[in-house]
């Protein structure tokens, strides 16, 4: 499909430089194809669900995977920036490097030249392998739990660039860029839609009778690279770590069989569901990577409905809740939502969306 029927227009002042306060404050859009849209608020969400639905949460929890660094090769030396975006091994990370130019095989990179350290004094690494587009295979000098000790002492919380571009992180973003239930260590970009919840929230939901089920997908860097492929079938994805427990199956194959609703909550959680459903949507223990690259036109076999924020153009995510919920249908959302005020992105409002009948 071409790329430029998921282009739109959006003001500046739309894009969220903070969370709402509290969480649960912020906007909902309900968005079912045929019927008018309604705004409401995050704290309506129990109201829009049923006893018995489940909802399915993202347990990833971002680290510091934004790294200031310095090469260094023979005498030369230049100032780099590394976002790690896929653990590949106890001391190994691939990641974006920029300026790409200024690396090669076998260059020595000393992070935490800003003035922090590590618990040894530095983290260094070198560079194993160059791939495109500035990605790379970093060998550390530590590994395992000593390096990720040594990543929260350099690193910074990865903000996206549409929010890195405006100010800089703070330890209030360690905070807020950080889900109420993020458990599993390696994202490296938050399951933004689970941003809204709450232990209020929670509540209210336990009251209803909703279950709360929990897989991991370890979010990548990749999930902000904007799509420069004209077609969509030109445009390849990165691939992210996840699993999907046997407990976790289990219980959405019964809520299937007794007839509830199955909830996604974002994008990452419903990519992870489809990537792991057999044809009959039937789920199993499942563990590995997944590069699933959603468009119109996919055939989904495992959420009912998906709540998640508001995309960028031209996104993978835009297409994929497009795919979701109709082309026409999030098209005149996105208007919608911008006409009347929703924050955008990661820090930005939220949206329940019904699957499209086909």
């Amino acid at each position: 499909m071409r790329v430029d029927l998921f282009d739109f227009d959006l003001p500046e002042e739309h894009i969220a430089l903070r969370p709402a306060e509290p969480r649960d404050s912020a906007r909902l859009l309900k968005v079912r194809s045929g019927e008018p849209f309604e705004d409401l608020s995050v704290r309506d969400l129990p109201s829009l669900l049923q006893p018995g639905d489940v909802l399915v949460f993202n347990d990833t929890r971002v680290i510091p995977a934004q790294l200031k660094g310095m090469r260094r090769r023979g005498e030369a030396t230049a100032l780099v920036d590394a976002t790690l975006h896929m653990r590949v091994g106890p001391d190994r990370w691939l990641a974006f490097m920029r300026p790409g130019k200024r690396v090669a095989e076998g260059d020595r990179i000393h992070f935490g030249h800003d003035g922090s350290s590590c618990f040894l004094g530095q983290l260094d690494a070198t560079v194993v392998e160059k791939r495109e587009g500035g990605e790379v295979l970093l060998s550390f000098d530590v590994s395992g739990p000593f390096l990720d000790e040594a990543l929260h002492a350099v690193g910074h919380i990865p903000l996206p660039p549409y929010i890195a571009s405006k100010r800089a992180d703070d330890e209030r973003d360690r905070l807020d860029y950080q889900t109420i239930y993020a458990r599993e260590e390696g994202a490296v970009a938050a399951p933004t839609a689970g941003l809204h919840f709450t232990p209020e929230l929670f509540a209210a939901l336990d009251d209803m009778g909703v279950e709360r089920r929990f897989v991991t997908l370890h979010v990548g860097a990749g999930t902000f690279l904007p799509v420069k492929a004209d077609d969509t079938d030109q445009h390849r994805m990165h691939a992210e770590s996840g699993v999907v427990s046997a407990e976790t199956a289990a219980a959405l194959n019964a809520a299937r069989e007794r007839g509830s609703r199955i909830v996604a909550v974002g994008t990452t959680s419903l990519r992870l569901l489809e990537s792991a459903a057999a044809e009959d949507g039937s789920l199993k223990e499942w563990s590995g990577a997944t590069d699933i690259f959603i468009t119109p036109g996919y055939r989904f076999r495992t959420a009912d409905m998906l709540m998640t924020n508001f995309h960028l153009p031209r996104s993978t995510l835009f297409m994929l809740v497009s795919a979701f919920a109709g082309m026409e249908t999030m098209r005149a959302a996105y208007e919608h939502a911008i006409s009347t005020g929703y924050r955008f992105y990661s820090y930005g409002d939220s949206s329940l969306l019904f699957r499209q009948q086909t």
